[in-house]
């Protein structure tokens, strides 16, 4: 199986609870339902107890020397992020990452990655309320406001809040696959992907009325539908509206419009007929609309960076993602 194993997270003082309870709902032990284990272990900057946000007592056995054994190093948010961060927290998230270690933060962990200096030159995403601060803090960095999370190889940043689900869900999704992706969300129950940034939960998307039935009835029949030529014109007349008013409500309700939408779960369900059979390509890409394998092909390595073969290379054997630096 491709992708990490161990897991190590580093405990801030104030550490927010929401965070700590995302990493350990996501990476819980599944292995009963076939999926990867992972070991995750909490260090903090010395062994003890570490005050969470919402004033509970976690007692924590590992100090700073466990980042060394982390494929995944994850700095968990916390409301000591305006704070300095100790050199020697520093240090240790700087050689994890030189030994080759996958270093991702969310939210306000944000901050205390961009304090190592690794994501200089680099873009990152935060909570969206504190991205004007942070860019002031760290000019350095290219601040991402609207994305749920960015991915810069072998460091990863993600949104505020629950966005963290959405960010560990894309490194599943990038280490070991759709499948894998999509078995963890639904049994968190989550979306497996949410398309748009975090712009939309900025203010309330769309109130409620009878259209908003209607448009998800529309965006769950296009979802089965996907080896279709689907219009926005089609999808407007399903859902009763305006092509202009359907796609402002569409975009208000997923983040993305009705043509990036469509795109991306044609990509989705791709990977999972890669991941799981052995059709031809040509075959996969009739089932996901497109014209032939030369258009699947080319819409996967413009927004996946790797050609459908490579793929199911990955993920249909035991062979290792190529991560960047």
């Amino acid at each position: 199986m491709p992708g990490f194993r161990s897991i190590t997270a580093y405990l801030p003082d104030r550490a927010s609870t929401l965070g700590l309870g995302l990493l350990a709902e996501v990476f819980a032990d599944r292995s009963h339902m076939g999926l990867p284990a992972f070991e995750v272990t909490i260090c903090a900057d010395r062994p003890g107890v570490v005050r969470t946000d919402l004033g509970l007592n976690v007692h924590v056995e590992h100090g700073l020397n466990r980042l060394a054994g982390g494929e995944l190093v994850v700095l968990l948010p916390g409301n000591s992020f305006r704070s300095d961060v100790q050199a020697v927290v520093l240090d240790a998230v700087r050689a994890a990452h030189r030994r080759g270690a996958i270093v991702a933060s969310h939210c306000t962990g944000s901050y205390f990655l961009a304090a190592t200096g690794l994501l200089d030159g680099r873009q990152a995403s935060t909570h969206w309320r504190f991205a004007a601060d942070f860019a002031t803090r760290f000019p350095a960095v290219h601040v991402r406001a609207d994305d749920l999370y960015v991915d810069e190889g072998r460091i990863v940043t993600g949104a505020g809040a629950a966005a963290g689900v959405d960010m560990y869900l894309h490194l599943l999704r990038r280490e070991h696959g759709s499948a894998v992706a999509n078995a963890v969300a639904r049994d968190v129950v989550v979306a497996p992907h949410r398309s748009g940034g975090q712009g939309q939960y900025i203010t309330t998307p769309v109130p409620a009325d009878p259209d908003d039935e209607r448009l998800a009835d529309v965006i769950a029949w296009a979802a089965g539908n996907l080896d279709r030529i689907l219009s926005v014109e089609e999808l407007a007349a399903r859902a009763l509206m305006s092509g202009r008013t359907f796609t402002r409500r569409f975009k208000a309700a997923t983040g993305a419009t009705p043509h990036a939408w469509l795109r991306d779960q044609r990509l989705r369900r791709a990977e999972n007929l890669l991941e799981i059979t052995d059709r031809p390509i040509e075959h996969i890409a009739r089932d996901v609309g497109y014209a032939s394998a030369t258009v699947l092909r080319e819409q996967f390595v413009k927004h996946r960076g790797v050609s459908p073969r490579q793929y199911r290379q990955t993920f249909g054997s035991t062979g290792r993602p190529v991560r960047s630096s």
